[in-house]
């Protein structure tokens, strides 16, 4: 009797596992990835790339680091660790809406009804001291990031019930609930931490300035504490050999450079201290470059991706501010900012004006709204603006001149239906308070794009300060919301998950962690958000980012401001690249280096006929 009963229960332990097939990727919707088992690289990866040399780079962050791990809130980390000194469980493919593959994992095995997720680790993954990588540290950083770490980890992870691990190669995620289709790849995105390293030390303070121990391609060699940070290849990497990681990481050498903003980057790039910048200004990008070096092709610029969804950007409100809480007032301010007249006269007319926050993505709303979307948005009638259902949305546009008077005159109708009245050169409420908002800004020389803007919102008699701080001040101030508005950008991704809450939900919109800096709370956001994760294919949750982004758009919470026509870089002509680049990245990781010193565009051509085997 007791074997039987020890037979059954036995069964009943591995049910799940019997209809549940080990893979090694895994997609949003269950559809067939693009790379099969038996693929040899990525496409955008040269499998022939010589190793060796060094690339430097300006950090994607401005100011001084003041630790290292980029995984807390606090301060400011170094976004490169995650990738470069930490292996994730798998690997997300840059040539995919949304794609994994097994890394520190080499299958994964999801419930057929989504209520849990294996991991079975490969064997070969080791940390860089030699240790094995265990299903007991994946449990431990788990738990670590969703305590201690950023709050995107409790956001995007509140739907996991607990973790099991099984054995020293095995550990299980359970779910509460089967809702959320990114969960699952979100999870295999992870990096593994060392619990036996990590056991006694500082995680919540980003563990100082000490070199943790990794088990990436790269380990740390130097560390000038907030200026730079120092990589070297790890020769003898655990997965070098393997198929997702061929043709990647060829550098012996990487470093990231730390500065105090984007101008003082440009101006040591153009001396030549650093090989490669991503450009943030866009003023700096157009004629920031201009010389001998851009001329004859030492100097790169270039717009990479091109196909790839834009990070939206914008001007935001702070709704805390009873200043913004009515619709008309943001709206009639949103009218003020020409962007036309800026893009002409300080951009070059390169940029785009944003209209979405799914930028240049299938995801943005373009059309109005179908049959299946309006079923989605009829519930919200009356709760929503009444534009969401009959208008497609358009910033306003202007002829570049200058002259908006026409928008002004929209404006001042718009704030005499809000109540605001003309007394002497200041527009005013029933109370006699002037309508008057400061900016806070923490980027030296964006003041240039603020300035035409603080015109035209004084010639109709509406108070505007431009506030500038230093970029310790600024994060402070920015994450106990004490702004009235800032400018901010929001990451697209082609297969949004739970993360979209810690952006636009109400439960984010007062945490000091969270990037809901409009401090935005409506029910029909997020219920939209709600629809949007737990759709059960990509058309469906095509139609919940439709619908969101017209609620977005028409709530006017932001200014769009625009976007490149691609990820907008500078480097010296040195490296090497792929035939075929990645869609949706830069792909730093697939270069190599032709040269130690930049090469015009003519000794490029003679030179790299000697590369010619390695796919340049």
């Amino acid at each position: 009797m007791l074997r039987r009963l020890t037979t059954l229960a036995l069964c009943f332990w591995l049910s799940p596992a019997v209809y549940a097939t080990p893979q090694s990727a895994l997609t949003v919707y269950g559809d067939a990835p693009k790379y099969g088992p038996g693929f040899t690289h990525l496409d955008y990866a040269n499998p022939n790339a010589p190793k060796g040399g060094s690339l430097s780079r300006s950090s994607l962050e401005s100011g001084q680091y003041d630790h290292i791990l980029p995984y807390i809130d606090k301060g400011t980390g170094v976004a490169e660790i995650d990738g470069w000194l930490y292996s994730p469980l798998a690997y997300r493919s840059f040539d995919e809406p949304y794609s994994v593959y097994g890394l520190v994992a080499q299958q994964m095995e999801l419930a057929p009804d989504r209520s849990w997720l294996r991991f079975y680790l490969n064997p070969a993954a080791r940390f860089d001291d030699g240790s094995p990588i265990t299903a007991e540290d994946v449990r431990y950083t788990f738990e670590l990031l969703t305590t201690q770490g950023s709050l995107q980890y409790r956001v995007q992870f509140a739907d996991v019930a607990e973790v099991i691990v099984e054995s020293p190669t095995q550990v299980r995620f359970v779910f509460k609930n089967n809702e959320s289709r990114t969960l699952p790849l979100d999870l295999a995105t992870l990096p593994v931490l060392s619990e036996h390293w990590w056991r006694n030390r500082n995680f919540a303070d980003g563990g100082g300035f000490e070199a943790p121990l990794g088990s990436g391609p790269y380990r740390i060699s130097q560390v000038d504490a907030g200026r730079s940070v120092h990589f070297e290849r790890v020769r003898d990497w655990w997965a070098k050999d393997l198929p997702v990681t061929r043709g990647l990481y060829n550098f012996d050498r990487l470093s990231v450079e730390f500065f105090a903003d984007t101008s003082v980057s440009q101006q040591v790039l153009k001396a030549g201290a650093f090989d490669y910048n991503r450009e943030f200004s866009a003023t700096a990008y157009t004629i920031g470059y201009d010389g001998p070096a851009l001329s004859d092709g030492r100097l790169v610029r270039e717009h990479l991706a091109p196909g790839a969804a834009r990070g939206s950007q914008g001007f935001v409100f702070n709704l805390k501010k009873p200043l913004f809480q009515d619709r008309r007032v943001r709206q009639a301010i949103a009218l003020l900012w020409d962007f036309e007249w800026s893009n002409r006269q300080m951009m070059r007319g390169m940029y785009l004006r944003q209209r979405s926050f799914f930028s240049h993505s299938e995801l943005s709303a373009t059309q109005l709204p179908d049959a299946e979307e309006l079923k989605i948005l009829e519930p919200w009638r009356g709760k929503i603006p009444d534009e969401v259902f009959t208008q497609v949305f358009q910033p306003p546009h202007t002829d570049g001149s200058g002259n908006i008077r026409g928008l002004q005159l929209q404006a001042l109708k718009l704030l005499k239906e809000a109540g605001w009245k003309p007394q002497g050169d200041q527009l005013v409420n029933a109370e006699g308070q002037a309508l008057h908002f400061t900016f806070l800004n923490g980027q030296k020389g964006f003041e240039r794009l603020l300035l035409p803007f603080k015109r035209n919102l004084a010639q109709i008699g509406i108070g505007f300060d431009i506030r500038q701080v230093d970029t310790a001040q600024y994060a402070n101030r920015v994450r106990s919301r004490d702004y009235d508005m800032i400018v901010n950008a929001y990451p697209v991704s082609q297969a949004p998950g739970r993360e979209m809450f810690n952006y636009f939900a109400g439960e984010s919109a007062d945490d000091p962690g969270s990037n809901n800096y409009m401090t935005l709370r409506d029910p029909a956001v997020d219920a939209l958000l709600t629809g949007l994760i737990q759709a059960d294919s990509r058309t469906t949750m095509l139609h919940y980012a439709h619908a969101l982004d017209r609620v977005l758009q028409w709530g006017y919470y932001w200014i769009p401001n625009y976007y490149p026509p691609g990820i907008s870089t500078v480097w010296w002509n040195r490296f090497g690249r792929p035939k075929v680049a990645p869609l949706y990245d830069a792909g730093l990781e697939t270069w190599w280096e032709i040269s130690p010193s930049a090469l015009t565009q003519s000794q490029l051509q003679k030179r790299t006929g000697d590369y010619s085997h390695v796919g340049l």
